[in-house]
């Protein structure tokens, strides 16, 4: 009977809307200004949590792609806002009322303009098919739904009801991933060829996609954490994946005469695209560290991977068996042997000394091994952890190593402070990846991020007179 009352809520509230694509009516809680003025809010939030990429030329080119293919959809006449953010995640997304964003990251691993037109095509699908907005009104209508009911059912409170509201909830918006996702496939497909473009590039840019998740699975598994995903919910390779081939291939029976591939457009309007850390965030060359604003360098192990990440840097060892991480503090209290007293307890052993002309502190425990070293007023934290406390005393002389070599940055290292840039190239004899991956600032893993920026991925080549990208 109490959840009698819940039907009835969600019933009472639903509101139902034209579908754009299937011409259907789905429950929807929002208007198209409503769903247009969402967009516009949460585009604010989205440029204050990621630079907008200072490159004119390059939004351009991406505007460009992108109201092209806007015209072809079935919401022509929203206003369309496309927008490349300087982040280095391979990513894209779009928001209610026709805002779409796609990072300088995923642009790297693109190969040409029907690639790029694949990636925003699948964007503007959710938002002709209003996805957010379904998603957004199925989660306040569950909400809604539990406020009114618990009303009438006070008893509805406890924790048995709750679980069994939250499961109605998740239930609601289950369907919002897998089919979602093909749905915004095939409209995109569809939007392709409309366009010109091949419909087929959409699965393969699902396949690069997920050669860099292979691999990132690969690179996770050495360094003991998470793998990073952009189409997780394609569990298989798209080449093996029945249902997309589907989908996409109903927008393949639209004949498409001489599609347009744009290879050579792609490469010359993101030659030079930043690749990688960007100099807000530091850079790491060849597992040094350099930071221009902070002035401060640090020297990594040369077997260890480096990791710069926005709120923290990262390294792993071998197999992953320890990891070190460096965090600042802007308000440090005391001395570094009294802040390293208080990271580990004040029974603790802690040993002062000078880290290149800089106070600093060296905790060295069975448990713990760290450092604290102060600069510019800033307190910087390296400490290690492993799994095991015999894997932390294996690599006790790489992490005191790197707590010593930390310093203010010098002259010589700030000139070495410029972003990594993609750059195409035309290939001449004798050239393999192997041999462009020799010095080059990839380090590594320089050979298998070539070939998976180029599509080549796992064991490809390029050919002679092909223009290709590198990293430099």
């Amino acid at each position: 009977m109490r959840f009698l009352f819940i039907a009835l809520a969600l019933s009472l509230l639903s509101g139902c809307a034209q579908n754009p694509v299937s011409g259907k009516n789905d429950f929807v809680m929002m208007s198209e200004a409503q769903e247009v003025a969402v967009g516009r809010q949460n585009d604010a939030q989205v440029k204050q949590q990621y630079k907008v990429y200072e490159s004119k030329a390059v939004q351009d080119y991406v505007n460009r792609v992108g109201q092209r293919l806007a015209k072809q959809s079935h919401r022509p006449n929203l206003e369309y806002h496309f927008t490349v953010l300087d982040s280095p995640e391979i990513n894209a997304f779009a928001l209610p009322g026709g805002y779409v964003y796609i990072t300088r990251g995923i642009m790297a691993y693109l190969n040409s303009e029907a690639e790029l037109a694949a990636v925003l095509g699948h964007e503007i699908g959710h938002v002709t098919a209003r996805h957010g907005v379904r998603q957004q009104s199925a989660a306040q209508a569950a909400n809604i739904g539990l406020t009114i009911a618990s009303i009438f059912v006070p008893q509805i409170n406890n924790a048995g009801s709750q679980n069994l509201v939250n499961l109605v909830g998740g239930a609601l918006l289950s369907g919002y991933g897998r089919d979602h996702e093909l749905e915004a496939d095939r409209l995109g497909a569809d939007y392709l060829a409309r366009s010109e473009y091949d419909p087929q590039a959409i699965i393969k840019v699902i396949g690069v996609l997920k050669n860099q998740e292979l691999k990132d699975a690969e690179l996770a598994k050495q360094e003991g954490r998470e793998p990073r995903r952009y189409h997780g919910v394609f569990a298989t390779h798209p080449d093996n994946d029945t249902r997309l081939q589907q989908a996409v291939g109903e927008a393949g029976k639209q004949t498409v005469a001489n599609p347009i591939e744009g290879r050579g457009a792609f490469l010359d309007a993101t030659d030079g695209i930043v690749f990688g850390d960007s100099l807000d965030q530091g850079v790491v060359r060849n597992n040094r560290f350099y930071h221009g604003d902070l002035g401060i360098a640090v020297n990594f192990p040369e077997a260890w991977q480096v990791h710069n990440q926005p709120d923290s840097l990262v390294a792993v060892s071998p197999q992953g068996i320890a990891m070190m991480q460096m965090k600042m503090d802007d308000k440090p209290q005391g001395s570094p042997p009294e802040y390293a007293r208080r990271m580990v307890g004040y029974g603790a052993n802690i040993q002062p000394l000078e880290v290149n002309g800089l106070p600093a502190a060296l905790i060295d425990l069975p448990s713990v091994t760290a450092g604290v070293i102060y600069h510019n007023h800033q307190a910087y934290i390296l400490q290690a952890q492993a799994k095991t406390r015999d894997g932390l005393a294996t690599y006790r002389n790489d992490v005191i190593d790197t707590v010593r070599s930390f310093h203010a940055l010098t002259e010589r290292e700030r000139k070495l402070l410029k972003p990594l840039t993609v750059r195409a190239i035309t290939v001449r004899p004798g050239e393999t990846y192997a041999r462009l991956a020799q010095g080059s600032p990839l380090g590594k893993s320089a050979e298998s991020y070539l070939r998976l920026i180029n599509g080549h991925y796992p064991d490809g080549e390029p050919k002679v007179g092909q223009r290709i990208k590198i990293v430099e």
